[in-house]
């Protein structure tokens, strides 16, 4: 028989998903419904979380996550929401969604290989790839954006050198590495950050301080080498930016 608390949990995540408007589309395609509108398959609950020794259980999204949600499928991204789930000490999905596509002013583009993000930091990625990078590759590129690329999101580990959890064990960060505009074009940091021609270096430069408005920490080609490859975009806290 099912408890009272895991009935109201997934009522609320019902609740939840028909807020956040989660909808399924794969990169660069249509999914048939309008941005933000919830698939079939979406409203099914979450499974509770596999937890970790003693770690609380998580059925439903919070009250706050609930608006994040609201929010990020009013923006007209298309995502999934994911179960909770606890790795390890300190590693763990809670609260995340699955970007599948982003709306920019004109069109959708796709994300690739972007794995569970945190939805607060995930609704940064939309904005910025919305009023950042869009409208940048076409004031400056003369094309929209048909693709972002990443390096991923989640992963258990900890920052190179420290024994401190990495903000990606918790979901909280993204590592963008390049970028495919319509007219087919491809756009990469570790080769266009210094090496590409003056508009292209000129957009990565403005995507990059348009990436700092939007997230707590910003790191890229001229913080260190590790990074000569990628933007780290991580959180919306306290601001750090190179």
């Amino acid at each position: 028989m099912k408890t009272k608390a895991f009935i109201r949990g997934t009522t609320l995540l019902a609740s939840a998903l028909a807020l956040a408007g989660c909808g399924s589309m794969v990169p660069g395609g249509s999914s048939g419904a309008a941005p933000g509108t919830a698939s079939t398959a979406a409203r099914a609950p979450a499974r509770p979380a596999t937890g970790i020794a003693s770690a609380p259980q998580s059925y439903a999204a919070s009250e706050t996550d609930r608006g994040c949600l609201a929010d990020l499928g009013a923006s007209g991204a298309r995502f999934e929401l994911l179960p909770d789930t606890y790795a390890a000490p300190g590693c763990n999905k809670l609260g995340t969604v699955q970007l599948s596509a982003l709306a920019g002013d004109r069109s959708i583009f796709g994300v690739s290989n972007l794995g569970p993000v945190r939805c607060g930091t995930a609704k940064a990625f939309g904005d910025w790839a919305r009023f950042g990078v869009d409208r940048a590759a076409r004031q400056i590129l003369g094309s929209p954006i048909a693709r972002i690329e990443t390096m991923g999101s989640y992963a258990c580990r900890n920052v190179a050198g420290t024994e401190r959890r990495s903000a990606h064990a918790r979901a909280e960060a993204i590592d963008v590495s390049g970028f495919v505009l319509e007219d087919g074009r491809r756009i990469v940091l570790r080769r266009d950050w210094n090496g590409g021609d003056a508009e292209t270096r000129e957009f990565l430069r403005v995507v990059h301080r348009s990436a700092c408005k939007r997230f707590g920490t910003v790191l890229g080609p001229e913080y260190n080498a590790a990074h000569e490859d990628h933007f780290h975009l991580e959180g919306t806290g306290a601001k750090f930016c190179r």
